[in-house]
């Protein structure tokens, strides 16, 4: 089938690009580690095209739509950042990124910003418009799991605030880096342990730190498996993450975007609290969110 456009999701640490067909289907998708902080600019088009070169043609120009931290200040080209609230997506404000090879047209999505409190975010905001492209009257939060997991309100089609946690960071750093990567070594999982850490931490989130440093005398004292520690000190993050923005969930729907996996997560700590959310895949959601730009730009003449 032949390839109409290309999506890329260029974070900081991985690249995923997927070809789409002319029927607006996923036809290909490929993945590698060449993220933004592993690439100066001059590097990220050889990168690109040493990806996606099979997809190309000689006689056309194939339109690339990205988003993520590939339009960051250290990435390929800034690409800056809309400020909430605004629309997710709005395809007069890409950036065209000026490219050598004549196959691909290039255009970079801005992230969003929030003056007060200080936010930003990159990559989220087309997830949520990919959601928003097929349930365009939405009104509630998004939750969007990750690195940096991302709590948005939406409504009337716009991103109004927004709160970003690093849940997942602190859970990588405590358990690759700190004195409890002692009692998480296990690359097993106890759904229980998990979901008996988020209730403690909803109902005590002041006791945060001092509940994550259970895991280290419950090794010593008492040879608690590490797949259980691991699990609790995973379930205390997510529970202080969603403690604290229980006036968005508690009244309004939530769509949780992202991984398979950690989507589940999110869904099994919500429902501690009786919120039965929605879960939306993050890959879809970034072809939704972009397939309007790619269908805008197709025929765009490029810039004199």
């Amino acid at each position: 089938m032949e390839i109409q456009w290309v999506a890329l999701d260029w974070g900081t640490t991985n690249l995923s690009a997927y070809a789409i067909g002319a029927n607006g289907t996923l036809v290909d998708q490929l993945h590698n580690s060449m993220g933004m902080s592993q690439l100066i600019p001059s590097e990220f088009e050889p990168t690109l095209l040493d990806v996606i070169d099979r997809w190309l043609r000689a006689d056309r120009v194939t339109p690339v739509l990205a988003c993520g931290m590939v339009g960051a200040q250290e990435g390929w080209r800034d690409a800056g950042y809309s400020e909430a609230p605004c629309l997710p997506v709005d395809g007069k404000t890409t950036v065209q990124v000026p490219t050598d090879d004549p196959r691909v047209s290039v255009r970079i999505v801005p992230g969003v910003c929030q003056r007060k409190p200080e936010d930003v975010m990159r990559g989220e905001e087309t997830q949520i418009a990919g959601y928003l492209a097929k349930n365009p009257n939405f009104d509630g939060g998004f939750c969007l799991p990750g690195t940096h997991s991302k709590w948005a309100r939406v409504a009337n089609g716009k991103i109004h605030n927004f709160t970003t946690f690093m849940t997942g960071e602190l859970f990588s750093l405590l358990t690759k880096q700190s004195v409890l990567r002692f009692s998480t070594t296990s690359p097993a999982w106890d759904e229980n342990a998990f979901l008996e850490g988020v209730q403690e931490a909803m109902s005590c989130p002041d006791k945060l730190t001092a509940n994550l440093f259970t895991a280290r005398p419950r090794t010593l004292l008492n040879g608690t498996p590490n797949e259980v520690l691991k699990s609790h000190l995973s379930g205390l993050l997510v529970g202080a993450e969603i403690a604290a923005v229980r006036e968005m969930w508690r009244a309004r729907d939530i769509v949780i975007i992202g991984d398979r996996e950690n989507a589940r997560r999110y869904q099994a700590a919500l429902a501690k609290v009786d919120i039965n959310p929605l879960i939306y895949d993050g890959t879809q959601a970034i072809i939704d969110g972009l397939r309007p730009l790619a269908r805008a730009f197709a025929q765009a003449p490029e810039p004199a």
